[in-house]
């Protein structure tokens, strides 16, 4: 038995060399050997060279997404809050652009409503509906999801995304409101109960990547083999797209 337990202790010692795996006791923190973060504010206060803001790395695999189905925001899009990836990857296929804001001080709003209750907003209206990190926002998400289901056109794409691993920004304007951190399986469920059928959903991340946002880093302080690097169980961002059928 004692031969045993040895045998097998040495098995994962030399693993975790071969691995690169620090031993117990071991771990070097370096920077990260700290209680509070290095930022609070998304890393928007690290700018790298020649920026005058940093980009906080949720927004890397935002990015990524929309860009890899930039085909779908065609015709007539509404996306939330301001039209940024609507005129970013819509390029010369969009006809006309919505905004949506729950509240009325937003001047690039077109449409003041609550996604979880806006009768208002018409049945088959849109060819796209872009909503990137606001999910969480809404007590009521998944009326709110019923609600996109509802205004796409059939054959017409949802693009969304929604945090997982993520600060809560205490403070802000948006943390009385901040009420969910999502997991792939409550967005695919979501999906395909207001829709009636699977969605693509992806999570996007991995233990760097988390770490690195937790403590408000920008994007530009990693690498991209740093970010592109995607592991389930470390989820910083869920994307998904689904189509409307007829």
């Amino acid at each position: 038995m004692r031969l045993r337990k040895r045998l097998f202790h040495g098995a994962v010692t030399l693993k975790r060399r071969l691995l690169g795996i620090p031993q117990p006791g071991q771990v070097n923190w370096g920077d990260l050997r700290r209680t509070t973060p290095i930022s609070r504010h998304f890393g928007e206060d690290r700018p790298a060279a020649g920026q005058l803001r940093g980009e906080a790395i949720d927004r890397y695999y935002v990015n990524a997404f929309l860009s890899r189905h930039c085909e779908d925001i065609a015709g007539e899009v509404i996306e939330i809050g301001e039209p940024l990836y609507t005129r970013l990857f819509g390029a010369d296929r969009v006809t006309r652009s919505e905004v949506l804001h729950v509240h009325e001080v937003n001047p690039q709003a077109t449409i003041i409503a609550d996604l979880a209750d806006a009768p208002q907003l018409a049945d088959c209206a849109y060819d796209c509906a872009i909503v990137t990190q606001t999910l969480h926002l809404i007590y009521e998400a998944p009326s709110a999801v019923r609600t996109l289901a509802r205004i796409l056109r059939p054959g017409g794409s949802l693009l969304l995304t929604v945090p997982g691993i993520t600060p809560v920004p205490n403070g802000t304007e948006w943390a009385g409101t901040w009420h969910w951190a999502f997991t792939q399986y409550s967005v695919r469920r979501m999906l395909t109960e207001a829709f009636g059928h699977a969605p693509e959903v992806e999570s996007m991340g991995n233990v760097m990547a988390a770490t690195a946002f937790l403590h408000g880093l920008s994007i530009g302080e990693l690498e991209s083999a740093d970010l592109d690097s995607h592991d389930p169980d470390f989820p910083l961002i869920i994307a998904a797209r689904i189509v409307k059928q007829a």
